[in-house]
């Protein structure tokens, strides 16, 4: 609870119905028995260095999180969104709008965004959650709850399917008063911020381990060349969208109208996703980078940049 939730000593002393001195002497007992070994690594110079590159090698600006070379899956996205919840902060003011793709790596983001009220701040959801077996909706709506709870921000969802069956459909939507509001809020955002999805992940998204997609679809993008997608529009490596199928039955907001975001933050959890994070940078799609320390060296490698 302490260090891996990190939950205060107040909170644990109520859930474990006791006092919070107990509970500091049993952390204090697991240091001292070793059931918990403390390290502190000078990475400092590292990172900075790491960062230096990353901007150097494509443009953006990046913020790298510290963690373990054989840190767990699991643990790495705890770890990068306990501290990508705090840097999101950064990135927002009263009176914007800003838009948020749904995912488990937002999922864990919203988990830990810092309580900052502010005036008049709009939170728009960027892509549809409904599919065939389940609504899903709540799994979206709940993680935009929290990130518009944390602002004291109004909520704009957008409830039409992830995908839809047929284009034609989607066009007949696209021209409802209701979605073509939403969609209007969508194209004057201030600030975006989402994942990157990897249909090759050894850990894949809800879009590709859900029914979202059928095996043709999963088939028809890796023939196309597909090596990722930001809320679920699909790109290839050199970062181009055109000619893919897919692309016309998403609800996902446009990349062109994604690039023309002022501030477009991806957060990645994940080393394994370097080819999809390489495509949606050659794409253009992002401003600032969060990511964690093993994602970024892996990412300079993948571009004969070698890191100490």
């Amino acid at each position: 609870m302490y260090y891996i939730e990190d939950r205060k000593m107040e909170v644990i002393a109520d859930q474990l119905h006791t006092s919070r001195s107990s509970v500091s002497r049993l952390i204090s007992y697991a240091r001292q028995s070793g059931l918990v070994d403390i390290r502190i690594r000078s990475t400092a110079d590292g990172i900075s260095r790491l960062q230096w590159e990353v901007k150097l090698a494509f443009g953006i600006t990046p913020h790298i999180i510290p963690c373990a070379e054989d840190m767990g899956a699991v643990e790495r996205l705890e770890r990068v969104g306990r501290y990508a919840g705090k840097l999101v902060n950064q990135f927002v003011r009263p009176g914007m709008i800003v838009g948020v793709a749904w995912g488990s790596t937002m999922s864990a983001v919203s988990r830990h965004v810092q309580l900052r009220p502010m005036s008049d701040l709009t939170v728009v959801q960027l892509n549809g959650a409904a599919y065939e077996e389940s609504a899903a909706i709540g799994y979206a709506a709940e993680l935009l709850e929290r990130f518009a709870g944390a602002f004291s921000a109004r909520i704009e969802p957008f409830t039409v399917p992830a995908f839809f069956d047929d284009p034609a459909t989607k066009q007949a939507m696209w021209r409802e008063r209701s979605i073509r509001r939403i969609r209007d809020i969508q194209a004057r955002m201030d600030v975006a911020i989402f994942s990157v999805g990897d249909p090759l992940s050894v850990i894949p998204g809800h879009v590709y381990r859900g029914s979202y997609l059928t095996a043709t679809d999963h088939a028809a993008l890796l023939e196309l060349g597909v090596v990722g997608d930001v809320a679920t529009k699909f790109y290839r490596a050199d970062g181009s969208s055109d000619g893919i199928p897919l692309n016309d039955r998403s609800s996902g907001p446009e990349l062109d109208i994604l690039r023309t975001v002022q501030r477009r933050v991806a957060i990645v959890a994940d080393p394994g996703k370097c080819h999809s994070l390489k495509g949606a940078l050659a794409a253009g799609l992002i401003t600032d980078l969060l990511m964690d320390e093993q994602t970024a060296r892996n990412l300079l490698r993948s571009t004969n940049v070698h890191p100490d």
